[in-house]
């Protein structure tokens, strides 16, 4: 990579002590290995807007669709307070072109999946998202985020960071002159890892390039960046991997030996029988790709879409 990916982490997950006892909750798959390929900007917004540390911790409390910030003891309420900061703080990120975000969970500020709410009647119910991370999603709703305990999961952690290297390539399209030509070579490279997510989405998206001429430059590209980001946030499967599998060994169908041929055949059947991870079969095609000089399959992503040493697909 030439240049590193501009991503918005919650501070702590950096190893910053800036926890409400002055700890911190250090991811180390972030720092010291994702952190190669990322530019991250840290945010903390307790510290940010002025809460200080150490501090009274917080919770959310009342109507999980819209709670209030309280602090746990003396229930001060400080939901103002954040969302006035979380507003002005988004628009300052604007500057910064994200990729991604990656939040704390359970934080009543960053968390964004199932954060404790307590009810009225003090029971709590995990059922809410933190002040932050829900200004920040409705600000940017089409960059990628994710927190930082789903990504102990390794298809939710493949997925996540297929979208960011995905959109870093986007935006490299966009910081040049919009045209047919750019959108088209894009798809073209993209087709099968958008497939790999939702055929549908790679289908709506083949037609809108196709039929681009009839649209505005600027409205194409916002409808099809819309469409690419709905579909990379659909998780792969074993069903739609296969079929993409299958679609690239069409491409060898006079050029693979018999020997070949039943070779790739019995590697994508243990892949399907899940004995083997998608980086088997992969690696194989892209070996004949090399050996049988196919290029429109060598410049398809899905065969590459990510740096290797983070062995993403070693585990899915």
């Amino acid at each position: 990579m030439d240049e590193k990916i501009k991503l918005g982490i919650s501070a702590c997950l950096m190893g910053e002590p800036v926890r409400w006892n002055g700890g911190h909750a250090r991811d180390r798959y972030l720092t010291d290995i994702l952190g190669h390929y990322m530019e991250y900007v840290p945010v903390c917004p307790e510290v940010e807007c002025g809460m200080g540390v150490p501090r009274e911790t917080l919770r959310l409390v009342g109507d999980p669709d819209n709670p209030n910030l309280v602090t746990s003891k003396t229930n001060i309420d400080h939901t103002r307070r954040m969302i006035e900061w979380a507003e002005e703080k988004v628009k300052t990120l604007e500057k910064e072109n994200l990729c991604g975000f990656v939040f704390k969970k359970n934080s009543p500020s960053s968390g964004l999946y199932r954060v404790p709410v307590k009810n009225f009647k003090g029971m709590p119910q995990k059922k809410g998202q933190g002040i932050f991370a829900r200004v920040f999603t409705e600000h940017f709703p089409l960059v990628p985020v994710e927190e930082d305990g789903r990504l102990n999961d390794s298809k939710l952690r493949e997925t996540f960071i297929e979208q960011i290297f995905t959109l870093m390539r986007w935006r490299k399209i966009l910081s040049r002159k919009k045209s047919m030509g750019s959108l088209v070579d894009f798809h073209s490279r993209h087709k099968l890892l958008i497939m790999s997510h939702s055929p549908s989405h790679s289908q709506m998206m083949g037609k809108r390039v196709a039929e681009g001429k009839a649209l505005l430059m600027e409205d194409l590209f916002t409808q099809y960046e819309t469409l690419l980001i709905e579909a990379l946030r659909l998780k792969t499967t074993l069903k739609k991997n296969i079929n993409v599998l299958q679609h690239i060994m069409g491409y060898f169908k006079k050029q693979l030996s018999p020997d070949e041929k039943q070779e790739l055949l019995e590697i994508i059947e243990q892949y399907r029988q899940e004995h083997v991870p998608l980086i088997i079969p992969v690696t194989l095609l892209n070996h004949y790709i090399r050996k049988y000089k196919q290029p429109y399959l060598a410049q398809q992503v899905y065969l590459n879409p990510h740096p290797i040493a983070l062995k993403l697909r070693n585990h899915v």
